[in-house]
């Protein structure tokens, strides 16, 4: 099975144009709300109608605008779960499962594809309630019965945790588990989470602002990133513009100060990116190391997250702000740093107002370009 897009929507304000294929997989869409993950799913599956290019999944077109190709979404046999799952609340779960099976379909054949679904997803016994009378778990796996009753040519799930508690979607992301295990082809999954995507995604597709910038496994998106997005997404709190200043050097306008990295840099200009529980608690002056102050620490469980102000700043960095003039820029300024609870000495947890000495490691740097 495979699928192929290639299609331009224009909406005057933003314009959608994306190119990618997919094999038997799991490709997921990660970015910002807004950024058109959701808008290409409904477009595969017929909601939206692109202004032009073409659409293929497993060797029929689906859509081809220079030959005027436009199947309905009956005749496209797509499935595509949203987070309210869209269960029918006047049929029972019988009937729900039931509802996604062809049309001709001999009714004991149908009865037996509804059967095997329920039984697949633990739901025997409940096939004569209505969604009402179940709980959200229980919704969501008649929703997930019910995509693979109607033998869809694809699956497509737009963001199907995203209003959840965390413990709840621990327990439910488990019916994915089953449901892609079952299923043999090609599977969409549209997240703003990269730890979600990374764990049900073969591949994952950095989408910004109606492209896709990047697609590539979750290991090569979290370790070696190659756009801006690419960073912010995978979770770097520290992604600031620089300005080349050396063959293995580059200048941060926002903290003042310069930073050594592993390899040539390439760009005259871009971002850098470091991760917040990579830094490292230095003793003094030395290579990629710089006295800061504490501003401000908040805990978690395990985490306390910290931001530090560099203390030595040169003369041609960016104006240093105040929280009171602007939040934004000041938060920017600093340095965020994240020191695990469990390994560190309760009087050694930086608190506000301590001067101490960071380190950068140049070898946990991420050079991409703007």
């Amino acid at each position: 099975m495979s699928l192929e897009v290639r299609i331009k929507k224009d909406f005057g304000s933003f314009c959608l144009d994306v190119d990618f294929s997919a094999e038997d997989e799991t490709l997921g869409f990660l970015g910002a709300s807004g950024c058109g993950k959701s808008l290409t799913l409904r477009c595969i599956a017929g909601i939206e109608k692109p202004d032009e290019g073409f659409i293929r999944v497993n060797d029929r077109v689906f859509f081809d605008s220079s030959n005027k190709v436009n199947l309905s979404p009956q005749e496209r046999k797509t499935a595509l779960l949203f987070q309210n799952y869209m269960l029918f609340p006047n049929l029972t779960i019988q009937q729900n499962v039931a509802a996604g099976i062809a049309k001709g379909t001999p009714k004991d054949e149908a009865m037996r594809i509804v059967s095997r679904e329920l039984e697949r997803f633990g739901l025997s016994g409940f096939e004569e309630r209505y969604p009402a009378q179940l709980s959200g778990g229980q919704q969501q796996r008649v929703a997930l019965a019910r995509m693979l009753a109607a033998r869809p040519g694809i699956l497509m799930l737009d963001e199907p945790f995203s209003a959840l508690d965390s413990h709840l979607k621990g327990v439910l992301e488990q019916n994915l588990v089953d449901l892609f295990s079952a299923y043999d082809g090609t599977v969409l999954y549209v997240s703003h989470d990269i730890d979600e995507a990374i764990r049900f995604c073969d591949r994952i597709a950095v989408v910004e602002r109606g492209h896709i910038l990047e697609i590539d496994t979750g290991d090569e998106l979290v370790n070696d990133p190659k756009s801006e997005a690419a960073l912010k997404l995978s979770g770097c709190k520290n992604a600031v513009p620089f300005e080349r200043s050396g063959k293995r050097e580059v200048f941060i306008p926002r903290w003042g100060v310069r930073v050594a990295c592993k390899d040539d840099v390439e760009f005259e200009a871009g971002y850098l990116g470091v991760r917040a529980f990579m830094l490292e608690r230095a003793k003094g002056p030395g290579e990629n190391c710089y006295r800061v102050r504490v501003d401000r620490v908040s805990d978690s469980r395990f985490d306390r997250s910290v931001l530090l102000a560099f203390l030595d700043r040169e003369e041609d960095a960016q104006a240093a702000v105040t929280r009171e003039d602007d939040e934004m820029r000041f938060l920017h300024q600093h340095l965020f740093w994240r020191v695990n609870k469990l390994i560190t000495k309760e009087d050694e947890l930086p608190e506000v107002g301590d001067e101490l000495w960071i380190r950068i490691p140049k070898d946990k740097v991420y050079i991409v370009s703007g």
